[in-house]
């Protein structure tokens, strides 16, 4: 059990570093009360533009890939007891944890980003073409919609579709994308609501 709970603390706490919310504060702002009160790379560009918008994808991305390598250089073993018979590595246990982390910080009372950015990470430090296609795919509809949020709703559905399909199993990573495409899309609700109303801002053409 002590592989477990270091690994999901371990993620938990990478995760849950507010790199919007932070990245905010040193510009002077609080972004919780600007644009749409989220603390991801989308509305940290609305409010203070694309370079601090791109610095806290990065670190966002950095913090997913962090957990999952830290985890497995922890336990290179893949630990012991429940992990074993299981079958599921700590690096997925620690980005389980880091995608709790970030979409719950306990630090900014459980309200967090919706997961994309650090899910990328997550799944780069484990599963990097899982990662690279579902990328792929967000920026495709990114560039024909301009609609972020359907963007990463088509990434997040593709997790599971895509680990399938390049491992031909329904294993442990199945069910780990699976997951977390549920709790992505989960997050996005709100802008599910707005996009079938034809409400939901979009980021227009550059000329």
């Amino acid at each position: 059990m002590l592989p477990l709970f270091l690994s999901v603390l371990t993620g938990y706490l990478l995760g849950s570093f507010p790199s919007g919310f932070v990245v905010g504060k040193c510009r002077g702002i609080n972004i919780r009360q600007h644009g749409s009160g989220n603390i991801g790379a989308t509305n940290v560009v609305r409010t203070l533009g694309r370079k601090w918008g791109v610095l806290v994808f990065a670190l966002d991305v950095l913090k997913g890939i962090l957990a999952v390598r830290l985890a497995m250089l922890l336990f290179p073993s893949g630990g012991a007891g429940l992990l074993t018979e299981l079958g599921i590595p700590p690096g997925m246990w620690a980005g389980f944890g880091c995608f709790l982390g970030h979409c719950f910080p306990v630090w900014l009372g459980f309200k967090g980003g919706k997961g994309v950015a650090v899910g990328a990470g997550i799944l780069i430090g484990l599963t990097p073409w899982v990662a690279v296609i579902g990328l792929t795919l967000w920026g495709i509809a990114f560039k024909v919609t301009r609609y972020v949020s359907l963007a990463s709703l088509i990434a997040a559905v593709s997790l599971p579709i895509t680990s399938w399909a390049l491992y031909r199993e329904v294993g442990a990573l199945f069910w780990f994308t699976l997951i977390l495409s549920l709790i992505a899309i989960w997050r996005h609700r709100s802008n599910i609501q707005r996009l079938l109303a034809g409400t939901e801002s979009r980021f227009e053409r550059k000329k």
